[in-house]
């Protein structure tokens, strides 16, 4: 099936997990990622369950701390 993960299509197994494409993409550091499917944040608990549809966007992202 085909998702779009960070404004490209991927093809990836039927049912993945976020899981299991966090994995599959090589996400550095993923226990810091935050993952939202279709603009809707995913509960980290919830990465292992939450299976993946064809046309999904995925998109990955990092929270920075800093400043003064």
């Amino acid at each position: 099936m085909k998702i779009t993960v960070a404004g490209e299509t991927r093809e990836v197994p039927e049912g993945i997990t976020v899981a299991a494409l966090i994995e599959k993409e090589q996400v550095e550091t993923p226990q810091y990622v935050t993952v939202s499917v279709n603009e809707e944040f995913i509960d980290a608990s919830a990465f292992d369950s939450h299976e993946l549809r064809e046309g999904d966007e995925v998109e990955f992202l990092y929270f920075m701390g800093g400043g003064r």
